[in-house]
């Protein structure tokens, strides 16, 4: 996963005491090209913000609100879906809005914030 650049001067996680910021991941593939299909894109944008997560410790357990951004409203039914299976039981609030368009043709984005309070700061270990 790349970290920032010219073209995204952001971090994709920041991590501030036990709270992880996630930025939001689009359903792109690596070379930034949008995935297709309905679930197939929500999982895309999943996997790559779980991805951003993961790089200050945090799991999909540690998740404590979500935002989904979609180009389609009437992906709800399947978010929902995709929100019972992967956050069943962690008690995440989310929120479902729906956009005009997203970067690089993306359907789906979805943004995080998780509480890591008991896993190490990768500060702390240097």
């Amino acid at each position: 996963m790349p970290g920032t650049t010219p073209d995204h001067p952001y971090s994709p996680a920041k991590r501030v005491g036990s709270t992880v910021y996630v930025s939001g991941a689009l359903s792109v593939d690596a070379d930034y090209q949008p995935v297709t299909g309905r679930r197939e894109a929500l999982d895309a944008a999943l996997d790559r913000m779980t991805e951003r997560l993961s790089t200050e410790g945090g799991t999909t357990a540690d998740v404590v609100k979500l935002t989904y951004f979609v180009t389609d409203l009437s992906l709800r039914e399947e978010a929902n879906q995709q929100f019972a299976e992967k956050f069943a039981g962690t008690g995440a609030a989310r929120t479902f809005l729906e956009v005009s368009s997203l970067p690089y043709g993306a359907s789906v984005e979805i943004d995080a914030i998780a509480d890591v309070a008991d896993v190490p700061h990768s500060a702390d270990s240097a």
